[in-house]
C-alpha cells in the first residue's frame, strides 16, 4: 500500500512539473543555439532553435491537458520564448548575415529583440481571448530562422528588411486567431 501511495504522488508531482520542464527544455536549446553560433556552428544553431520551437509548440499543450496551468509557467514560457525565439535567431542571422553592415546591423538586430521582449511582456498583462495581438515571437523567429537556408539565393540586403518588418509585425496590434 505504502509503495502504491509513493509511485502515485510521483506519478502526480511529474505531471504538474511536465509543463514546466518542457519549457526548460525550449529554454535549454535556445541557450544551446546561442553557443553554437558563438562558435560558427551555424547548422547546430538553426537546428536547436527548430527543437525549441517543438518544445514550444507543447509545453502549453500539455500544461492544459494536466490542467496545470500557473502564472509561473505563462513567465517562465515567456522568458524561454525571449531566448529561444528573440536572442538565437537575431544573434544568428547578424553573425550570418547583418555583422557586415556594422553599428546599423546591430541597431536592427537589437530592435527585433526588444520589440519580441515588448510583445511577450504584452501577451503576459492581457487576457487570453483565443488571439494573438501581433506576430508571435515565436513565428517570428521560426520565419528569422528559416531564412538561414535562403542565404545564398537572398541578397544581404533583403535581412535589413526583414528583421524590422518582422519587428514591427511582432508588436503591431492586428489580431491573429490562435492555432
Amino acid at each position: 500500500m505504502f509503495l502504491l501511495h509513493m509511485v502515485d504522488t510521483t506519478v502526480k508531482k511529474m505531471k504538474s512539473h511536465l509543463a514546466n520542464l518542457i519549457t526548460i527544455g525550449n529554454l535549454s536549446f535556445g541557450g544551446a543555439s546561442i553557443m553554437a553560433t558563438i562558435n560558427e556552428s551555424y547548422e547546430y544553431s538553426v537546428l536547436f532553435i527548430f527543437i525549441a520551437a517543438l518544445l514550444d509548440r507543447y509545453d502549453g499543450k500539455v500544461a492544459r491537458k494536466y490542467n496545470q496551468e500557473s502564472a509561473l509557467g505563462k513567465q517562465l514560457d515567456s522568458m524561454s520564448d525571449i531566448i529561444s525565439f528573440g536572442v538565437a535567431p537575431a544573434l544568428l542571422m547578424y553573425e550570418v548575415v547583418l555583422s557586415q553592415f556594422g553599428t546599423v546591423g546591430m541597431v536592427v538586430t537589437v530592435m527585433y529583440m526588444a520589440c519580441g521582449a515588448f510583445r511577450l511582456a504584452r501577451f503576459n498583462i492581457t487576457e487570453s481571448n483565443g488571439f494573438f495581438t501581433g506576430l508571435p515571437i515565436t513565428a517570428a523567429g521560426a520565419i528569422l530562422t528559416a531564412s538561414f537556408f535562403f542565404i545564398s539565393i537572398l541578397s544581404t540586403v533583403f535581412y535589413m528588411f526583414l528583421f524590422p518588418i518582422l519587428s514591427i509585425l511582432m508588436i503591431s496590434t492586428f489580431s491573429l486567431k490562435k492555432v
